[in-house]
């Protein structure tokens, strides 16, 4: 989507391109549990690790970079459970994100933007989930269960 604004320095007609703004998710199995990590921004509850992906940086560099910021944790990515898109699943804006699942090694500690990170059972999550990240673990799930399969990780 675009739209016409008008330059303040010279008054000429210049299009404005609206597009989502491209993230990364991480599920991350640590020894059988699920890495969520408590938010210290609005909007504020538990999440999955993750964040925007840099300009000239590719999705797959964006998740390992995001893991590390806000976990500690070094992370091997096993594989894409798949990207998400609902316009309404950010309440601040229209992201896109791409969902990577992954093991890890290291020590968990929160970083970044992240006020606590925690290794959850995943039959004992936090109720406070936000975003859209309740249905991406509910499709997590559903590849644990054999019902789904992961594809393949690209650059």
């Amino acid at each position: 989507m675009k739209e016409a604004i008008t330059c303040p320095q010279c008054g000429a007609e210049i299009e404005r391109y609206r597009n989502p703004f491209p993230t990364v998710d991480i599920i991350i199995d640590l020894q059988g549990r699920l890495v969520l990590v408590r938010r210290r921004n609005p909007p504020v509850g538990w999440a999955l690790p993750g964040g925007f992906i840099d300009y000239g940086e590719s999705a797959p560099a964006a998740a390992v970079r995001e893991a590390k910021e806000e976990t500690g944790l070094d992370v091997e990515l096993k594989g894409l459970l798949g990207v998400y898109s609902e316009p309404t699943r950010d309440p601040r804006f229209h992201t896109l994100s791409v969902v990577f699942v992954a093991s890890a090694t290291g020590r968990l500690a929160a970083g970044d933007d992240a006020a606590d990170a925690v290794a959850f059972p995943l039959e004992a999550l936090p109720e406070s989930i936000c975003f859209d990240h309740a249905r991406i673990i509910a499709d997590y799930k559903d590849v644990l269960a054999g019902r789904r399969g992961l594809c393949m990780v690209g650059g």
